[in-house]
């Protein structure tokens, strides 16, 4: 019971944080120094990415309307825009997935460590206070999918591809190489959110197969409670970001991340000294 009770709060914070451009990785560290699965390294290695399939879950049912090609309630041409943005998702994604089915371990082994989180935390949070800063007041040259070209979705996707690096954040590259290139916060977010479902669905596939399929009934109970809780708490944090910056820019998230970055710092660095 006790291990159903820490999935619940792992559900809860990949929920909050793989959609908020704070860094999920930033606070499952953390957490992960404070909580530990007693199902062995291997599965909670795993458990982590693919609680991942409950926050996408999210994403599709949210969106389910505007990502599905074959409504019957959609012109032909709403339908053929619809095409358009999953082609824009696919190549949106070719640079992270070439460099996640090449590189993956490579990256876990070289960069999975808590000061590169606590630096790239520390890093994009400075990058969101000064790219909202260089664009204020100017008009984006892109608000809706139409108006994304193969050169900025490519961009993005580049921006993507480095957030494998730990504590850099998928949500948090993706919406400041956006912001970048003069994309709308709305439509950086939604875009961000489309981005994760074949990337998440891929790095989730990914880990079960190196994991394997023979979960003993805890493992299997403690997987769904995770991914069910993130997909709960996805929507909620999901319908937050989306309203919130409605009027709001991601200023702060930058500071939140500068301020998260400091405590990682200060609280595995003090591990360290006293170790």
């Amino acid at each position: 019971m006790l291990d159903i009770l820490k999935a619940i709060i792992f559900g809860i914070v990949e929920g909050i944080t793989e959609w908020l451009p704070i860094s999920s990785t930033g606070h499952l560290i953390i957490l992960e120094e404070l909580l530990q699965l007693n199902q062995g390294e291997a599965f909670f290695e795993m458990f982590q990415v693919v609680i991942q399939l409950g926050a996408i879950l999210a994403v599709v049912v949210l969106y389910f309307h505007k990502l599905n090609p074959f409504s019957p309630q959609k012109t032909q041409k709403q339908k053929m825009m619809t095409w358009q943005i999953w082609i824009k998702v696919v190549i949106g994604c070719v640079p992270a997935g070439v460099i996640g089915i090449l590189l993956d371990d490579w990256i876990d082994k070289v960069f999975y460590h808590w000061y590169v989180v606590a630096l790239m935390l520390i890093v994009y949070g400075v990058l969101f206070i000064v790219v909202e800063n260089y664009q204020r007041g100017k008009e984006p040259k892109a608000t809706k999918f139409s108006q994304l070209s193969i050169q900025m979705v490519l961009i993005i996707g580049v921006f993507q591809m480095l957030a494998m690096i730990p504590g850099t954040s998928r949500s948090g590259a993706t919406i400041v190489g956006a912001l970048l290139i003069g994309v709308s916060r709305s439509l950086a977010a939604e875009y961000t959110f489309f981005l994760a479902i074949p990337v998440m669905f891929g790095a989730s596939l990914l880990k079960l197969v190196k994991f394997g399929f023979g979960f003993t009934a805890m493992q299997f109970v403690v997987l769904l409670v995770g991914m069910v809780v993130s997909f709960a708490v996805s929507i909620v944090a999901i319908k937050f970001l989306m309203s919130y910056i409605k009027k709001n820019d991601f200023k702060v998230f930058g500071y939140y991340r500068i301020v998260l970055g400091i405590l990682v710092f200060l609280f595995f660095g003090i591990q360290a000294l006293l170790a």
